[in-house]
């Protein structure tokens, strides 16, 4: 499996080109709740002053998303903001601040960010969550922040996130631990599917 990386950290991160060029700066991910999968990146301009660019990066485009950088073959890959940020994806792509919940029934928590594979698959490993007691033991008057595998079997509406009850057995505090974790459940998965 790739690296793994918050969503929320690539804002910043800078769109440079097979020869070099810098020639844009990530403001926005967009993605497919529902199919797990980042769609693209809305743009703005290098430097501390510039504004949203009047172009977007659709996924398709993108060469490799490194720790450091997306890096694309030209300048000519960039799109319209339609390619990326259409009405349908948008509206979908929306999870940031819903309530997680499983196919059970139990609430989880709240998203807090998006966890995404670094390399080419642009696929989503799962979430940042502001976690409820019942997935987190503790003190009841402080939430955790605990990482929580996607799954395969997701719904998102914008206002709630559906997640397989099985997937709250694989937390984890921190990216590194969360990287063994999606790779157990995902193991987990394959035997289920196996006759």
């Amino acid at each position: 499996m790739s690296a793994l990386m918050e969503a929320a950290r690539l804002s910043g991160r800078p769109v440079v080109t097979l020869d070099g060029d810098a020639v844009a700066q990530v403001r926005d991910t967009v993605f497919d709740g529902p199919a797990g999968r980042v769609t693209g990146f809305t743009l703005s301009g290098r430097g501390l002053l510039a504004g949203p660019l009047r172009q977007s990066l659709p996924w398709t485009a993108v060469h490799a998303l490194g720790p450091h950088a997306v890096m694309i073959r030209g300048r000519e890959v960039l799109a319209e903001p339609a390619a990326v940020v259409a009405r349908k994806e948008a509206a979908r792509g929306r999870v940031l601040g819903a309530r997680v919940l499983t196919d059970t029934g139990a609430e989880v928590g709240v998203v807090l960010d998006v966890v995404v594979e670094s390399g080419i698959s642009g696929r989503v490993a799962g979430f940042l969550v502001s976690a409820r007691d019942a997935v987190v033991p503790g003190s009841r008057r402080r939430r955790r922040k605990v990482y929580l595998p996607r799954g395969e079997t997701l719904a998102v509406s914008g206002r709630a996130l559906v997640i397989p009850a099985a997937a709250t057995r694989f937390t984890a505090d921190d990216l590194a631990e969360f990287a063994d974790q999606v790779a157990a459940y995902r193991l987990r998965d394959e035997k289920e599917v196996l006759p």
